[in-house]
């Protein structure tokens, strides 16, 4: 028993120490402008927790234009990780992976919109940012888009309408699309 714990941690020891020197050349790499090296470091430290390394070169990234990480560094604003929380920010960093159709950024701005956090609430802005997610399958959207059909916010009520979507979120495991599909479907839409 004694001899499998230590080569168990014999072997535990030199995996810190090969991800410690993995880690030390990514470093290298990244500070010479590697972008790949970047976005491994950037992913390591958020995994990690460390938020403010994750942040650090998350930020490098998105400055080079790199949607993931415009979304990435929005999403660290908007949750206040390894930066003080700052929804205007969030707002910025979104707006920018948004702008160039990623669906994520393009919900999570509407969200934003939609709360009226770091911008005006502003349901029409929140529906045309819904909309152009939902338009590309993403679930989430799909469901968000359904609520303002469902509430009429930022367009005309439509529960038929909001079930179809609610459904659709439902088709790809949104648990919310399938609950508020089966209470529109129960009040007979």
């Amino acid at each position: 028993m004694f001899k499998r714990l230590s080569i168990l941690t014999i072997s535990l020891l030199m995996s810190f120490s090969a991800l410690a020197v993995d880690v030390a050349t990514l470093t290298n790499q990244a500070e010479s402008g590697d972008v790949n090296a970047q976005m491994q470091l950037a992913d390591y430290y958020r995994n990690q927790q460390n938020y403010t390394n994750g942040f650090y070169w998350t930020q490098k990234l998105a400055n080079q234009g790199d949607a993931q990480a415009q979304f990435n560094l929005g999403y660290m604003y908007n949750k206040g990780k390894g930066v003080r929380q700052d929804y205007s920010q969030a707002v910025y960093w979104f707006q920018k992976p948004a702008n160039q159709g990623y669906a994520d950024a393009q919900n999570n701005l509407g969200i934003m919109y939609a709360d009226g956090k770091g911008v005006n609430q502003d349901y029409n802005q929140a529906f045309k940012w819904f909309q152009k997610s939902a338009n590309q399958d993403y679930a989430e959207a799909q469901y968000n888009l359904g609520l303002m059909y469902e509430n009429g916010q930022g367009v005309r009520q439509n529960k038929v309408t909001a079930k179809e979507l609610f459904g659709r979120a439902c088709a790809k495991g949104n648990q919310l699309g399938c609950d508020n599909y089966r209470i529109l479907n129960q009040q007979g839409y």
